[in-house]
This record gives C-alpha cells, structure tokens and sequence, in this order.
C-alpha cells in the first residue's frame, strides 16, 4: 500500500527477506479506497493476486501470502483460477488468508449487499475446496474440468470470534486473528480446543506482530510468548519509508534463526 509499494521496494525487501530465510512474505488487500479514508496510503493498493503472481516470479523458496484476501469482492470461479495457477507457478508456496471485509465503501463500488458477505464468503471457500479436491466440478448447472489443479494452498480465515472461528474450523486450516496477543489469547485457545476436537489436530494460527527497535534477545521473548499462547506463525510488520528501514529487524530475526 502507498507509495512503499514500489516496484523496487517490494523487490528488495524480498530478496532481503529470502536471503536470511524469512519464511513467508503477505501482502494485504484492498480495492476502493474512498478519499475521506486514504490516510496513510493516497488510496494505492496494489491488487493481491496479480502482486502474489509477480511475487513468485522475483522469488524461489519464500512463501507468499495474503492477510487477507476480501472474498467477496471477486468472483469465485475466476478467483479459484487465478490460486490455482500461482499455486502451481510458485510451486505450492502460496499461504491463503482469506476474510469477509468490512469497509463499506468498497462494497458499495462494487454493487454488492455487505449483510451478504459471510454467506458469500461460505459459498466461496466451499467452492475453493471442490475446485482442489473434485475431479468435475460444477458452477451454475455447468460441469467443467478444474485445471490446473495442484494441492490446495493452506487457508487461513481471518476475523475476530466466535464466527471466523467456526468458519476456519469448517473450512480453513487456520485462524487468522488480529489484535493484542492478550486480547485474543483466550480465544487462540478456544479455537485450538474447538479445532482438535472437530478435526482431530489443533489448526494454525496465524496473528501479527512486531519487533521494531528491539534488541535480538527481546525479539526472541517477544516470539516466544506468541508460541507460547498458541500462535503458529507471526506476520512482523512495522513503518517503513524504503526497503532500509528494514535492515534492523532483518538483523535481529537473522540472530535469532542461528
């Protein structure tokens, strides 16, 4: 987003990144940013799937992810294609964030019922599954064959409980929560118990952190107290102007992996 979002920049910031063995870099979404809402970005988003595609390209090994993609806003055929394909371009590195959306505005350019959207976003997810698990599919009374069809990236639903977490539990493998660890670490645990119990593991969780201006010894106690509650992987985010405002945490998680 905003004017970070520079060719250059995400560039070197995943060469950065691959480099010291980050293993994943997500990139977040939106579509239609009204001027009254545009602080901090100028209303420049990049679109996550042709982002994600080009990600691959400039990559080998990381992962690429979405926190989150909005369902729906697009189409879920069309969509299901587009995750195949960078699934399968990547070589199954993508890690699919999904969400429900929020910010009324964006619904309303699109033309679509905001009161609609869980059960869009339902139909959707239930769609992803057939188009990677079914050999014939069907949309709209019309058979037709899914391909390419690699492994179904992992699926992450974001939200806040109790509704994202019934819907990660039906359809993901993982919950993707944002907000203070303490806030939602009661919550991590009620999803993990509820996860195990329906599928007969604990699924992922996937929340957001930072260890900007801490030294590597806080950065690890800082980490540690994710896992600790439950939290399978962290998304590190932080301000930054260039790629270089990133050096110091990179130096610091580069300490902490040896």
């Amino acid at each position: 987003m905003g004017p970070q979002s520079s060719r250059d920049t995400i560039a070197s910031l995943l060469t950065q990144a691959e480099s010291i063995g980050i293993e994943s870099a997500w990139i977040v979404d939106h579509i239609a940013i009204p001027p009254d809402d545009a602080e901090g970005s100028g209303g420049r988003y990049l679109d996550p799937i042709t982002t994600l595609a080009w990600m691959a390209a400039k990559t080998t090994h990381i992962k690429i992810g979405t926190s989150v993609l909005i369902l729906p806003y697009r189409p879920k055929l069309p969509t299901a294609k587009s995750i195949a394909t960078i699934q399968e371009l990547s070589d199954n590195r993508l890690l699919l964030g999904v969400g429900i959306g929020w910010m009324d505005p964006e619904f309303k350019a699109l033309g679509i019922d905001r009161h609609q959207r869980g059960k869009i976003s339902d139909a959707t997810l239930q769609f992803f599954h057939d188009c990677f698990e079914k050999d014939v599919v069907e949309a709209n009374g019309q058979a037709f064959l899914f391909r390419p069809q690699p492994p179904r990236p992992p699926i992450y639903v974001g939200g806040g409980a109790p509704h994202a977490i019934e819907r990660a539990i039906k359809y993901g493998d993982g919950w993707l929560p944002m907000g203070a660890l303490e806030k939602i670490r009661k919550d991590i645990q009620l999803y993990r118990e509820k996860s195990e119990a329906a599928q007969g593991k604990p699924g992922e969780v996937v929340t957001f952190g930072s260890v900007e201006g801490l030294g590597a010894a806080e950065a690890e106690d800082r980490l540690k107290t994710y896992e600790e509650a439950g939290v399978t992987r962290v998304v590190l985010g932080q301000k930054y102007d260039t790629a270089d405002d990133w050096q110091s945490a990179f130096e610091v998680l580069e300490q902490i992996s040896k």
